[in-house]
């Protein structure tokens, strides 16, 4: 109908007299809804691809129905999981948690970088988006949602872009990328994921806009317990947050302070019974080691098997407002996050299940072979059952505090 529309157009810039017929002209955009008055054109049209329901399969679900704005960007489609995102099909569910999309746009594309620790030169795995990082950018992450059977389950890109030529935005992009733009869907698919990825990439899901940004600032100050916290984040031999949770310390701008440093880790997290690939005893989700072509990219001196359990390190910007939490959602409450990272391996028997034997069975979500993958050397892992954990529950509580002041505002 849409495109009837538009030859009619087209046939109404014939002059009776020559019979010549003129270029048909792009359409006027599409006018902006009050909350789109300070993105771009691609940005607009980015953001309405994101909110558009109609781009599942059946219809009703979208990219914010598992990035919700006001929770950080992640939620979980009101699944009956927590922290497992429901699909578009009835009984579909995630295989993990529906991480942010805030400050994603910082990170950079999958590879393998050599590093100096502890005056040794290593190769580590880097980048990318996802929790296996797959994807080399926004735009390559959004069509895995969008294809996935447990996801918004459409048959092919193609079926996506047919959805929105015959949408209510389709003049936007008209407008945007010039007449005759969904007449090759492949190419109109790639520009408009561009325009998710420039939505994606703008202020909007990288405000700085925390108190901790206001502290940097010197708009605001720590109250003592959050200052107690920040200092155990920092200290390398309490939190030592900073190895993983990068930030120049020496540094008061924002951008400075993006709390990852992207790369990959074990943590061991304990087995979330919910997630319902895991009634099968025998399934293991072993993140970066199963992503797509992992062998062609490691590097030689990379043994592939040593990445079976890591998972990209996320931000801890709105980690507050961002729970369950861990790659799977095992963990409900940021308290006890922060506490199983501090008494994982001094009071195992609180977060992990007992054998028939009474032996715990730590790290019980990662088959026998790659438990000792899990790291296990930096502080505060390098404990052992009835030592004295790095901190305790006053210590806890403070980083807890600290962690707070994370939160952007508008982000509840």
């Amino acid at each position: 109908m849409r495109g009837a529309a538009i030859a009619i157009l087209g046939l109404a810039g014939v002059s009776v007299v020559t019979a010549r017929a003129e270029a048909p002209k792009a359409p006027a955009a599409a006018p902006r809804a009050a909350d789109e008055a300070e993105l771009s054109g691609a940005q607009a049209l980015g953001k309405r691809i994101f909110e558009d329901v109609n781009l599942s399969e059946p219809r009703g679900m979208s990219c914010a129905s598992c990035h919700d704005p006001q929770k950080g960007f992640q939620g979980n489609n009101n699944s009956i999981i927590a922290g497992i995102a429901a699909g578009a099909k009835p009984n579909a569910f995630g295989a993990r948690k529906t991480p942010t999309l805030m400050y994603k746009s910082f990170s950079p594309p999958f590879g393998f970088h050599k590093v100096a620790e502890d005056g040794k030169e290593k190769v580590v795995a880097k980048g990318g988006q996802f929790w296996d990082g797959r994807a080399s950018g926004f735009a390559d992450q959004a069509i895995g949602p969008l294809l996935d059977p447990n996801e918004m389950n459409n048959p092919s890109i193609e079926a996506v872009v047919e959805k929105i030529k015959d949408g209510p935005y389709a003049d936007m992009a008209i407008a945007l990328y010039g007449p005759g733009f969904f007449d090759k869907p492949r190419e109109a698919a790639t520009k408009l994921m561009a325009a998710l990825e420039a939505f994606q990439s703008s202020p909007r899901f990288a405000p700085f806009s925390s108190k901790f940004d206001d502290v940097l600032r010197g708009a605001a100050t720590f109250t003592p317990a959050e200052a107690r916290g920040f200092a155990l984040f920092k200290d390398p031999k309490k939190g030592n947050c900073l190895a993983c949770h990068a930030g120049k310390d020496e540094s008061k701008k924002p951008e400075d302070w993006l709390f990852t440093d992207f790369t990959y880790d074990s943590f061991g997290v304990p087995r979330n019974a919910a997630i319902p690939a895991n009634a099968d005893p025998t399934n293991f989700d072993l993140g970066l080691c199963k992503r797509p072509e992992i062998e062609k990219l490691a590097p030689k001196e990379v043994d592939v098997k040593s990445l079976c359990g890591a998972f990209k390190v996320p931000t801890l910007r709105n980690v507050a407002a961002t729970g369950p939490y861990y790659h799977n959602g095992a963990i409900a409450s940021l308290r006890d996050a922060v506490a199983f990272y501090f008494t994982r391996d001094t009071h195992p028997r609180r977060w992990y299940p007992s054998l028939p034997t009474g032996e715990v069975d730590k790290f019980n979500d990662l088959p026998g072979a790659y438990k000792a993958n899990v790291n296990a050397s930096e502080a505060p892992y390098d404990r052992k059952p009835g030592q004295k954990p790095r901190a305790g529950d006053r210590e806890i509580d403070a980083l807890v505090a600290f962690l707070k002041t994370l939160t952007d505002k508008g982000v509840r």
